[in-house]
């Protein structure tokens, strides 16, 4: 491709995004395709000579939208929003136009003074004090796998990297029920070992608090049997159903046990941008690192994760190496950001923050996400006054739970599973599943960019019509299998 063709189909490109954007409406929210459906339209083998790009782009068109879940739909309600705001996708067409590898400051110095005050943009806006200093990582798993080393050779006084962890005490962390499948990950890849991932109760009541005495026993009781605690990962904002830690209260175990904490707020760390909202996070303050993710709520494509530590030191100890070709010569004081992070290659990926950052200012996103909020939890209380559905869990933030259960005896487990798959095989909206208990509920979770309060409500009506539709005495056994 010359740089004419270039110039010719990026504008093509464009303006394929735009009409995307706008008539996403008119598209069913989930790919309406069956296993294999997309691959069948693809070539079994590479081409052996290039093919025009008329017949690329004309493929592209007609096979990749329709098998795509359109996560940047107004009627997305399902897991957390991934959003794309358009001032950000400008900023990554721009950051792809220079394929910048920011491993360190020398590569691209522009990269990585941008990152560094764009995670201090960060700080200042959701509230944390300015000792807390920040990293742009790909996601959240991979800032919870950091903070994990972290506790690691904290526990281990910089043994593990060296030594390995063979033969040696055997380590433990502490989390909440609550907290997201990357933290079981996270002890897999750190060798810590899932088993001594210890799960502690959520206290009864909303927001579903970790129980802290229950943890407090565990970590005595760890102790004395010979093992070696070495951090608490707190939730805010967890997967499931937005389940919220008492951080001031972890924060006191982990100082009183000399422990780390690391506090997992991936969804709901951006809402802190909103003053009135921080009270779920209050004592975050005292954390050893925070993770949240800009590229959900806030609207910066994938990826883009903050990952805050009070102490970077001990960070950049647990992950830098040095061999002598990534050595900075005669330059003090600089960043190198792969030293904060597993990974040595690095993307642009605070372009896309400070676009979208000062475009939209932090007032329009606050106005955004106190509509999101409102709007859901409306549509909460209308379902608890609708006959046959009933509240699952109240509303944390914009998401909360609900089920149909029009007969107080039956499979409601089950009538609920069917309810979903229909809803989702209709297209006009997205849910997804969750269990609370022995309970299976239905997750709603308002965060679309583009969602308006009708969009909501249609959505609602969306789950009443089908709902009307199902038999609540009816065996539907082949459900398990289609969500």
């Amino acid at each position: 491709m010359n740089i004419d063709d270039f110039r010719r189909w990026s504008h093509q490109a464009a303006d394929w995004a735009a009409d995307y954007h706008q008539g996403l409406r008119e598209r069913p929210v989930r790919a309406q395709v069956a296993p294999g459906e997309i691959a069948a339209q693809i070539a079994d083998t590479p081409p052996e000579q290039g093919e025009p790009f008329e017949a690329i782009f004309a493929d592209f068109e007609r096979i990749i939208p329709p098998g795509m879940t359109h996560w940047q739909h107004p009627r997305f309600f399902a897991y957390f929003p991934s959003n794309a705001a358009l001032e950000s996708i400008i900023a990554e067409q721009l950051a792809g136009a220079m394929s910048a590898q920011g491993m360190l400051w020398q590569t691209s110095p522009a990269l990585t003074e941008l990152e560094t005050r764009m995670t201090d943009w960060l700080r200042q806006a959701v509230g944390l004090p300015g000792g807390f200093q920040g990293v742009l990582q790909d996601t959240a798993s991979m800032a919870t796998l950091c903070a994990m080393l972290c506790m690691r050779e904290r526990a281990l006084q910089g043994k593990g990297n060296r030594a390995g962890l063979a033969g040696g005490p055997r380590i433990r962390i502490y989390a909440s029920e609550q907290t997201h499948s990357s933290i079981d990950k996270a002890t897999w890849l750190s060798g810590i070992g899932q088993d001594n991932l210890v799960k502690i109760r959520s206290a009864p009541g909303h927001p579903w608090p970790v129980d802290v005495p229950a943890m407090a026993e565990a970590i005595r009781a760890d102790r004395a049997a010979g093992y070696r605690p070495a951090g608490i990962i707190g939730c805010v904002g967890g997967t499931s159903i937005g389940g919220c830690d008492d951080i001031a209260a972890l924060a006191a175990l982990a100082r009183a046990e000399d422990l780390y904490l690391h506090v997992d707020a991936a969804w709901a760390g951006s809402a802190m941008i909103v003053p009135e909202y921080r009270g779920l996070w209050a004592g975050i303050d005292q954390a050893d690192s925070i993770v949240f993710n800009p590229h959900k709520w806030l609207g910066v494509p994938m990826e883009c994760s903050a990952h805050f530590v009070r102490d970077p030191d001990l960070l950049v100890s647990t992950l830098a190496i040095q061999p002598e070709y990534l050595k900075t010569h005669g330059k003090d004081g600089l960043i190198n950001y792969s030293e904060w992070s597993v990974t040595l290659g690095r993307r642009f990926r605070a372009l896309k923050l400070w676009f979208l950052l000062r475009h939209q200012g932090l007032e329009g996103l606050r106005e955004r996400m106190r509509n999101h909020v409102n709007w859901a939890q409306a549509l909460a209380r209308r379902i608890a006054d609708t006959p046959g559905f009933e509240l699952v869990t109240e509303p944390v933030l914009s998401l909360f739970s609900f089920r149909y259960a029009p007969v107080a005896n039956g499979d409601l487990n089950a009538l609920n599973l069917e309810l979903l798959t229909r809803i989702n095989d209709d297209g006009r909206t997205y849910l997804t599943q969750t269990k609370v208990g022995d309970k299976l509920a239905i997750r709603f979770q308002v965060g679309p960019f583009e969602t308006t309060e009708e969009d909501v409500g249609q959505a609602f009506e969306v789950v009443r019509e089908i709902a009307g539709s199902l038999q609540p005495g009816t065996s539907y056994p082949g459900n398990q299998n289609r969500v």
